[in-house]
């Protein structure tokens, strides 16, 4: 690989199992030190890829590079500095939390010598200090996500490639497994996540990457994605009173191109619209609904996730197509 900042690179891979083709011609880059998330439904291919990336399986034609190796070609070398956590706990519920990370320890060559400091650093790293004598079987099971992002993490990987991390976790379990994510990614960590829920990596992903019957729909940064895949930005004003007044309003500015109002709550009335315009415009609409004495309670731009969310539904349901 010659772009030294490119961790991973997957070149017109293809998997077949039988008559199934999970993978067809897919390609893609993960940029050092990246949070890169891969998105689609479930059987998309998602887990399929990261077993490739692991060098668990290989493809049945095309190549995987990972930080200048070929995986097919050094798969033990790859393995050292990939940690996978995948979709199962794959947990012994007899061992207490550092026997559990001791055996894998062991699995993954990691010295006795460094072992007990290695295990309270990760412990620490993960909230589960006060566990390490808990059987595997009494944790709750974010604890148990987080003891195997641990176990992912014993002999100190480069990549790390979690596959559903946040499945079944209840929300705040999963805003502190994404606080997790961001600590990792400040020690260095490249990290490859997949779900089929999209609020799990828009929000924390560098890049993404959507996925749909092993075809890679499109990959980029979210406004890019958003961009290219025909989303509009979108814009939210909240207003107390004369809210058909204020459509009218929005509706005569040439950077607006579709409007919507929401039914009247006790804060008053929501108006959606696609806006294309840049920022000077933006605040040139405001200064117009003042100006006619509108009273405006709140005016934003909507997050890109919330617009990236609108977009992918669309995708899978098949109403967008490149």
């Amino acid at each position: 690989m010659a772009d030294s900042n490119v961790m991973i690179k997957v070149q017109h891979v293809h998997k077949r199992y039988g008559s199934v083709l999970a993978l067809e011609d897919l390609s893609l880059e993960v940029l050092q030190g990246a949070v890169y998330g891969l998105i689609g439904p479930n059987g998309a291919g998602k887990t399929t890829l990261l077993r490739i990336l692991s060098a668990l399986i290989s493809p049945t034609s095309g190549q995987v590079w990972l930080d200048n190796e070929e995986v097919t070609q050094s798969p033990a070398s790859i393995r050292r500095k990939i940690g996978y956590m995948p979709d199962f706990f794959g947990v012994y519920p007899d061992l207490t939390s550092t026997e559990y990370l001791e055996f894998y320890a062991g699995i993954s060559g990691v010295s006795r010598s460094s072992l007990a400091g290695a295990i309270k650093d990760l412990l620490e790293l993960v909230n589960l200090t006060d566990k390490r004598d808990a059987p595997v079987e009494t944790l709750s099971r974010g604890m148990k996500q987080r003891l195997c992002l641990a176990r992912a993490l014993i002999h100190d990987p480069q990549i790390l490639l979690l596959d559903e991390p946040a499945s079944g976790l209840d929300p705040g379990a999963r805003v502190e497994f994404r606080e997790l994510l961001r600590a990792l990614q400040g020690m260095g960590k490249t990290i490859v996540v997949s779900s089929h829920i999209l609020l799990d990596l828009a929000e924390m992903c560098s890049n993404i990457a959507i996925i749909r019957a092993g075809h890679l729909v499109i990959e980029g940064d979210v406004e890019h994605v958003i961009r290219a895949l025909g989303g509009a930005q979108r814009i939210q004003a909240r207003v107390l009173e004369r809210a058909e007044e204020a459509v009218q309003l929005l509706k005569d500015r040439p950077e607006i191109s579709s409007v919507s109002l929401e039914s009247e709550n006790g804060n008053g009335q929501v108006i959606h619209a696609d806006f294309s315009g840049d920022d000077l415009a933006l605040h040139r609409i405001l200064a117009a609904l003042i100006a006619n004495n509108i009273l405006v309670v709140s005016f934003s731009p909507l997050k890109a996730v919330d617009r990236l969310e609108e977009v992918y539904m669309s995708i899978m349901e098949g109403v967008n197509s490149l």
